[in-house]
């Protein structure tokens, strides 16, 4: 008797050992099954997910790679897009008054709209593309001994290989005018960046030259395009004075584009000229010769 019990209880043991093992064996089957159904979905979200963050995470470190100010910050930065020009008021001293403004509220991003109230001047030269006049500007620069800034893009650099290598022989600056030319608060951090930093690139491996000094194109900036530009390593150059000669068609002819140069000269101007114009080939010297006549100093912007 005392056998038959032990035996019962043994194949009773054994009983329930196997339904534990088929429920485990079940839960098991059951939770894969779930697992492989949700996974693929799962996984790849996930993945995607990754993807862009690394993405964002990578166009963020390239533009605050020089930069004390975090993205997050920067994306809270006003993008409005403005339209420069140094307007027609002006102070005692006959600086436009827009530029004095300009300067105080945005100079901490190492903007320039105008330098200090000295007797000093600085010549700069955009260069979209050659129109036949820049060897005639240089020509005169250094007959007169003056410094000048000549601020290119990607296509005109590579056009123009030797005219931009003749401006960095005779001293003078080279700047940044981007890669494409685009309004700099239409596009993406990322894209805004590239279209400094290509430039950049571009002009260091094909000439050496190491630029610090970047002109927005048509003039238009934003707050936010502007704490991007001071990130890369640049100060972004505007001016204070500026006339109506960057179309060929329409120049005013020798002696009104001498009177309109002239009468704009003030402390710490920044000139901003084409060189697209041939009106301005044919009167630098003169007026080169004018301004030092009324006791003003070319000085070199940097």
């Amino acid at each position: 008797m005392h056998n038959k019990m032990q035996g019962s209880e043994k194949m009773r043991k054994s009983m329930l050992l196997s339904v534990i093992l088929c429920v485990l064996i079940l839960f098991t089957s059951c939770s894969k099954g779930s697992s492989d159904n949700s996974s693929p979905t799962a996984t790849s979200d996930n993945k995607a997910s990754a993807v862009i963050a690394n993405a964002d995470k990578n166009a963020a470190s390239q533009v605050s790679a020089c930069s004390s100010t975090p993205l997050t910050n920067w994306e809270k930065l006003d993008n409005t897009k403005q339209g420069w020009g140094q307007g027609t008021q002006v102070d005692k001293d006959k600086r436009p008054v827009s530029c004095t403004q300009f300067q105080n509220k945005y100079g901490k991003y190492g903007s320039v709209f105008i330098k200090d109230n000295a007797k000093r001047i600085y010549l700069t030269f955009d260069e979209g593309y050659e129109n036949g006049y820049t060897s005639k500007i240089l020509d005169s620069l250094k007959e007169k001994k003056v410094p000048a800034v000549f601020f290119v893009t990607y296509d005109y650099a590579k056009r123009n290989h030797d005219l931009v290598q003749r401006m960095i022989n005779e001293g003078h600056v080279v700047g940044n005018h981007s890669y494409t030319h685009p309004s700099m608060p239409t596009l993406s951090i990322s894209k805004a960046s590239d279209e400094i930093s290509k430039m950049h690139s571009y002009i260091k491996e094909n000439f050496n030259y190491t630029m610090t000094l970047f002109r927005p194109p048509m003039g238009e900036f934003s707050e936010r395009t502007l704490a991007l530009t001071q990130s890369l390593g640049y100060k972004s150059v505007f001016w204070s004075f500026a006339y109506v000669d960057w179309n060929p068609q329409k120049q005013m002819g020798t002696d009104k584009a001498y009177k309109k140069v002239v009468s704009g000269l003030h402390n710490g101007a920044i000139y901003l000229l084409h060189a697209v114009s041939k009106d301005n080939a044919e009167i630098l010297g003169s007026f080169i010769n004018e301004a030092k006549k009324e006791g003003y100093e070319f000085a070199r912007l940097s």
